[in-house]
């Protein structure tokens, strides 16, 4: 084979079926597409492992993508609830799937769930070590680690979370500079834990091209992840914070050197008024490497609506620089999300990712909403039902209080604005009976 992962093909001027379905599904020109995918300012994530992969590209050339979570713990254990979950997400056109499983037979769930689904998968090595190493969070050692990221990749895992900024030097930087909510991030915690008690330095930091290697030669994109990333509105673009991005920047160029796709994750929750100052900042440390952020959200004061406190800075996010927006659902802070959770989290993080499209000019974003005005204009609900973004909740909204004459609704009835400007400016009279 002349390449093994999308980065070293373009580098070589070699344009990959992948290349080819991003190309025409995003109607990017061939020779533009070639040019991002080798600076790595465009990512196509897929594992050569996992067979049945739609490509999808992530980046300033495509549109915002969206992520979903699942997983089982150890309080949520049934497999075949997340696999059901994992089947409504892909009937619901989402463009990835985490697995953030953590207890039990994660393996055989993961391996599973990358038999089942076309979209993107990812993972992150440090839950599953945890949960099936046998060891004391202590007592583990670099060879644990790169054995589970090793596992991941062989499974199929087309990009993986791998906390490798959160070194010895941003932890002490976090133990100087207390926060609110200190460290939230899941994997993040475990580290800064395990830095704690053996005294050493973080192994995915410390032996950083060596798992390079293993994502090399099966083409996984590693996903920087922000350990430090903000866990209130209070600790936003706070030392820590920054001090862990300008390290994930370096990283991202050693990743680049070593021919592997990056992306890089962001905060996390963020007052409204610094989420475009942080996609800048961002964008700036991490050389345009594609960013993918987690809501954010812009208050704490939401339990049961996060959701919608996420699709507000998404928005802004998308709009700004973010190129991946990871779903939040009315159960963050609360519980393992339902799929009626899931669903939810999905359309608001799909509005969000779409409104943002809309601000930055993406190509063909505006249309959608310029049919959809078009259809109200001329009172087609039809049409209205089948553009919107949830068709079978339009449907069964329509449905479920069907107006006294069928080109209005049970809002205005005969005094619908539409309707009677369609007829007065045709010439006709309007009556109200």
């Amino acid at each position: 084979m002349k390449y093994k992962t999308q980065i070293e093909a373009a580098r070589k001027g070699i344009f990959t079926k992948e290349m080819e379905y991003v190309a025409t599904n995003e109607n990017i020109n061939r020779e533009l597409l070639i040019k991002e995918v080798s600076n790595g300012r465009l990512i196509i994530p897929g594992n050569k492992n996992h067979k049945n992969i739609r490509p999808v590209a992530i980046g300033e050339l495509s549109s915002t993508k969206v992520n979903v979570n699942i997983g089982i713990s150890k309080d949520c254990p049934d497999k075949d609830v997340e696999l059901k979950k994992v089947k409504k997400a892909i009937e619901l056109n989402v463009d990835s799937i985490m697995d953030l499983s953590c207890w039990g037979d994660t393996r055989d769930f993961r391996q599973n769930l990358v038999e089942v689904s076309p979209c993107m998968i990812g993972s992150v090595p440090m839950y599953d070590m945890i949960g099936n190493s046998g060891k004391a969070l202590k007592d583990l050692t670099k060879d644990d680690f790169l054995k589970c990221v090793k596992d991941h990749a062989i499974d199929g895992i087309d990009f993986m979370t791998i906390h490798a900024g959160l070194n010895k030097k941003t932890a002490q930087r976090v133990k100087r500079n207390r926060r609110l909510t200190n460290i939230v991030s899941r994997g993040g915690s475990l580290l800064f834990a395990w830095m704690e008690m053996t005294g050493n330095e973080n192994p995915f930091y410390e032996f950083y091209e060596e798992f390079l290697d293993v994502l090399y030669e099966y083409d996984v994109t590693i996903s920087l992840g922000d350990g430090c990333r903000p866990g209130s509105i209070h600790d936003a673009t706070d030392a820590s914070q920054l001090e862990e991005l300008i390290t994930l920047g370096e990283l991202t160029k050693r990743a680049w050197a070593k021919n592997v796709q990056v992306m890089v994750e962001g905060p996390g929750h963020i007052p409204l008024n610094e989420v475009k100052t942080n996609m800048i900042i961002a964008k700036k440390l991490l050389f345009n490497a594609p960013f993918y952020v987690l809501g954010p959200l812009v208050t704490d004061i939401a339990p049961g609506y996060d959701h919608i406190t996420s699709a507000i800075g998404g928005a802004i996010a998308a709009s700004s620089g973010a190129d991946f927006l990871c779903y939040v659902t009315p159960a963050e802070h609360l519980r393992l999300p339902d799929e009626d959770d899931m669903i939810e989290g999905i359309m608001a993080t799909k509005i969000a990712a779409h409104a943002g499209d809309v601000a930055r000019k993406f190509p063909g974003a505006i249309e959608k909403d310029n049919n959809m005005s078009k259809a109200r204009a001329e009172l087609d609900w039809e049409k209205m039902i089948s553009l919107s973004i949830n068709p079978e909740k339009s449907y069964k909204y329509r449905q479920s209080a069907k107006p006294d004459k069928e080109d209005t609704c049970t809002m205005c009835g005969e005094m619908c604005a539409v309707k009677n400007m369609n007829k007065i400016l045709s010439g006709e009279e309007v009556k109200i009976s």
